[in-house]
C-alpha cells in the first residue's frame, strides 16, 4: 500500500531522459499521422497489404493527432498515454491478423509503447505515486 508520501521530484538526468523519450513519441506519431493525412504510396500499398480501405487513412490520422495533443499537454498527457495504447493495441491485432513479421506486429509496438509511458512516468511524480515500480516495503 502507498504511504502517502510524495514522490520525491526527478533527477535532472531523468528529466532530459524522460523528455527525449516523449520527443521520439512525438516525432515518430506526428510523421506517422501526417503520413495518414497524405496517403503516399507506402500508405497506399500498407492499408492493401493489411485489408483496410485507403479512405480509414484520414480518419486513423486525424484520431492519432487528437491523441497525440491530449498526449503533448501536460494536465493530459496520461489520458493521451491511455489513448495511445489504446491505438498501439489496434496495430498490433491488425498486424497479427495479416501475418505481419514479429518487428512490426509486436516488437515495434511494445518498444514504442514503453517510450510512451517510459516518458511520462519519469517526468510525472503523479504517475509514478500512482503506478509504482515498487513498494515501499
Amino acid at each position: 500500500m502507498h504511504s502517502g508520501t510524495a514522490p520525491a521530484p526527478v533527477s535532472k538526468g531523468k528529466l532530459w531522459t524522460a523528455r527525449l523519450m516523449s520527443a521520439v513519441v512525438v516525432l515518430f506519431l506526428v510523421f506517422d499521422s501526417t503520413i495518414h493525412l497524405t496517403k503516399p504510396t507506402p500508405v497506399v500499398d500498407a492499408f492493401a497489404k493489411l485489408g483496410f480501405p485507403l479512405d480509414a487513412s484520414v480518419g486513423i490520422g486525424v484520431v492519432e493527432l487528437l491523441c497525440l495533443a491530449a498526449y503533448v499537454i501536460p494536465r493530459t498527457a496520461a489520458l493521451g498515454a491511455v489513448l495511445l495504447t489504446g491505438l498501439l493495441g489496434g496495430a498490433i491485432a491488425t498486424h497479427v491478423r495479416a501475418g505481419s513479421p514479429a518487428f512490426e506486429a509486436y516488437i515495434f509496438p511494445i518498444l514504442f509503447g514503453l517510450l510512451l509511458w517510459g516518458g511520462i512516468w519519469l517526468r510525472d511524480a503523479r504517475l509514478r505515486t500512482l503506478l509504482p515500480l515498487r513498494s515501499a516495503d
